[in-house]
């Protein structure tokens, strides 16, 4: 294997790696920043689901990344200065290039879309991944915090009544 074709192959893998550092919106997973805030909680029910497409992250580090190693790979075919530069140069645009398509589309991804009435008979939407296996026409709680999240209703059947005397 030629040093370029090692070098593209390298750009892949890191792409790869990259791919597996973006998780998707989970109703089981939160972030640092989440823990100790306060949350509010309201019932519903899941009318609909449908699976849908999460578009890839644009970091730029494909970009730089690919850009990088396009440009070292470049570097080393010719023969004399000029036409190292020339194919370092050539190379840094076509790694960068194809180091942002590869990290757009190995960093794409599906989740599921509920559509879930509430108590109060508002219809909302949320986009996360169906880690808990939820089905439609089940009942469940709408989290809402930093972000909006649906989880499986294992509340108590009286848990979000008002409290007596309020």
């Amino acid at each position: 294997m030629t040093k370029p074709l090692r070098l593209i192959g390298l750009v892949l893998f890191a792409a790869g790696a990259l791919a597996a550092c973006a998780p998707v919106h989970s109703g089981s997973s939160y972030g640092r920043t989440q823990v100790g805030q306060e949350q509010r909680v309201s019932r519903g029910t899941i009318l609909a689901m449908r699976e849908v497409r999460i578009t890839g992250t644009e970091t730029g580090a494909g970009t730089i990344g690919g850009g990088v190693i396009g440009g070292v790979a470049g570097s080393t075919i010719g023969q004399g200065a000029r036409a190292n530069i020339a194919g370092a140069a050539a190379g840094a645009v076509l790694g960068a290039v194809l180091g942002a398509m590869a990290e757009g589309k190995l960093t794409e991804t599906t989740a599921t879309e509920f559509t879930v009435r509430e108590q109060n008979g508002a219809i909302i939407a949320v986009v996360q991944a169906n880690d808990e296996r939820l089905r439609e026409g089940e009942r469940v709680v709408v989290v809402r915090g930093e972000k909006l999240r649906i989880l499986r209703d294992t509340l108590p059947a009286d848990a979000t009544a008002p409290a007596r005397g309020s």
